[in-house]
């Protein structure tokens, strides 16, 4: 049975809703910075709710359930921090102390063969006053933390900043997971009575979407980063945690991690080898990854969840950086979801509108539209339209 037509919304209404946007937007932009832990506070409360509301149908109050899942939260960060800190760090040292390595290899191999098949101007680029001031820097600076410590000693705003941020986010994602049903509710209670149904039936579209992506893309990130990382280290490649834990943190942007992923593993195999078994070595790995993401790790942890091309995943995330800083990088999916289902709610409005099907005007002894079914539009944004055998019909 098809849906009736939402009631007609005044043409005041609609200014004043567009006024309501475009204010928050204006807000958003100026405070980016600022809502940074908030956002992340949320994003983490949205990803666990599920979790909290099976605990409370177990038998726990929502309090309890939140404390439950807060502190494995807090486990699971202790242990991640014990257990890949030290190794990521050592692996930056390392790193960094084989940047000569990489600026002969660059100079004595790749310089010559870019040179010689590409044409390229290499004496534009000087790849060893490069290294020389990252190595002086480096060596004054004595390591990652002094590094780190010394660019915040020159701000102390910044350090203030990010320390009360960092500080913020497991405050605030506790009270968003401890309130979220109250918070929704309130939502809920702020809706136009004329459109509750509507927007009733678009956010339980946007939280399916939304929810399935968010914690499969998540999931996703994580076995990624594991599997590119324990790749390279069987194939005795160096920074393998390294270059997978990137490769895996990017991989939210379709076919950057893969990039990310072959161009360092293929140098760091180039210049610690030297020889093609490795670079082999380098792409079964890659394959691997792929082979799982794309057969077994996005069809049953993301599905076509949201829907969009993947040009259009670049832009969003590209966009939202651009606009709001990080605070775009972070919201720019979940937005993009939530658009997306406006956006196939809106494009079946336009196919059952008197605009679409040519009813507004007639003219005498023209040829009439012919009758449309309705299209129905599915959860991936692809429309069926169901056969009509009536004939064109003349005046």
């Amino acid at each position: 049975m098809a849906e009736s037509n939402p009631p007609i919304v005044d043409r005041a209404d609609r200014w004043q809703t567009l006024a309501v946007v475009v204010v928050v937007g204006i807000l958003l932009w100026l405070l980016g910075p600022v809502l940074v832990p908030f956002a992340v506070g949320a994003v983490l409360a949205y990803v666990f709710d599920p979790l909290i509301d099976r605990l409370i149908r177990s038998g726990f109050t929502r309090t309890w359930a939140v404390v439950a899942v807060s502190l494995l939260l807090v486990l699971a960060l202790a242990l991640a921090l014990l257990l890949l800190v030290p190794a990521l760090q050592r692996q930056i040292v390392e790193l960094i102390e084989s940047v000569p390595r990489y600026v002969a290899w660059y100079n004595e191999q790749a310089r010559p063969w870019l040179s010689e098949r590409l044409r390229l101007p290499m004496e534009t680029f000087d790849p060893e006053h490069l290294a020389s001031l990252l190595r002086d820097n480096w060596e004054r600076a004595g390591g990652v933390l002094a590094t780190v410590l010394a660019w915040f000693s020159r701000s102390g705003l910044a350090l203030l900043g990010i320390l009360v941020n960092i500080a913020l986010i497991p405050v605030v994602t506790f009270y968003f997971m401890r309130d979220w049903d109250h918070m929704l509710q309130a939502l809920h209670r702020l809706v136009p009575r004329a459109l509750e149904a509507t927007v009733s039936r678009l956010a339980r579209e946007a939280d399916s979407t939304l929810g399935g992506f968010l914690r499969g893309q998540l999931l996703v990130m994580i076995v990624l980063g594991f599997v590119y990382g324990f790749g390279l280290m069987l194939a005795g490649i160096d920074f393998s945690l390294l270059i997978g834990l990137i490769a895996g943190l990017v991989s939210f942007v379709p076919y950057l991690g893969g990039a990310v992923f072959v161009g360092t593993g293929l140098i760091a195999a180039l210049v610690q080898y030297g020889d093609a078994a490795h670079l082999v070595y380098v792409l079964i790995a890659f394959s691997v990854g792929q082979l799982l993401e794309s057969f077994f790790l996005t069809p049953w942890l993301v599905g076509d969840k949201i829907g969009m091309h993947p040009v259009a995943v670049m832009f969003a995330v590209l966009a939202g950086g651009q606009l709001f800083g990080f605070l775009g990088v972070l919201l720019a999916l979940p937005v993009a979801a939530v658009a997306m289902v406006l956006l196939r709610y809106a494009h079946g409005r336009y196919l059952d509108s008197r605009y679409y099907r040519g009813a507004a005007r007639a003219t005498p002894g023209a040829i009439a539209p012919v009758a449309l079914e309705p299209r129905v539009v599915d959860a991936g944004g692809r429309a069926f339209e169901i056969p009509n055998s009536a004939e064109p019909r003349t005046e």
